[in-house]
């Protein structure tokens, strides 16, 4: 990094600058990797429980069995 090689005040500034950025990178992605762990344990504990729930709403979309009726004869005129 230029800032880093440069001895004025504003490179040494501008390099703590950069540097305070990176580690806040690396803490927000700390950040999202503990979240994603939390949420894979979440799923884990609670997905048979969706599963039964998601089979349910399944087994109810799924259109009834035909027992309609017959079709009544057509009456009338037939040409």
């Amino acid at each position: 990094m230029l800032s880093s090689v440069l001895k004025s005040k504003r490179a040494r500034q501008v390099n703590i600058q950069i540097m305070r950025a990176f580690v806040r990178l690396r803490q927000l992605l700390n950040t999202h990797k503990d979240l994603a762990r939390k949420l894979e344990a979440l799923e884990k504990k609670y997905d048979a429980q969706f599963k039964s729930v998601f089979d349910a709403i399944k087994a109810l979309m799924e259109p009834p069995p035909d027992t309609a009726p017959d079709p009544k004869p057509i009456r009338g005129f037939k040409p």
